[in-house]
């Protein structure tokens, strides 16, 4: 697919990345970054993204890419608050 008429991957940033040799997941999250923000603002990132691993996911099952538009699909992991200081002694105290 022509990159100027992809509207999934306007720049060609992620059929790039399909294509090179021995790429790690990190440089793959760098040009998820590069992609997503270069996607038109008219553009919804989450359809693209699934999109993308429609089309990529059945023939790179393994490819670090794909892991990284995997990524995306849950939920961010939840971070608890760190109490410390006084009110976290406090606390063992009190208990």
């Amino acid at each position: 697919m022509d990159r100027t008429t992809d509207p999934l991957d306007p720049k060609g940033l992620i059929r790039e990345s399909y294509r090179i040799e021995g790429i790690t997941t990190a440089e793959c999250r760098s040009i998820f970054l590069d992609w997503a923000l270069g996607l038109p603002l008219e553009t919804d990132t989450e359809d693209a993204r699934q999109g993308l691993l429609t089309r990529y996911r059945p023939e790179h099952p393994d490819h670090p890419m794909t892991l990284v538009l995997l990524e995306g699909m849950g939920e961010p992991p939840a971070r608890g608050r760190r109490r410390g200081g006084w009110r976290a002694r406090d606390r063992k105290t009190t208990s």
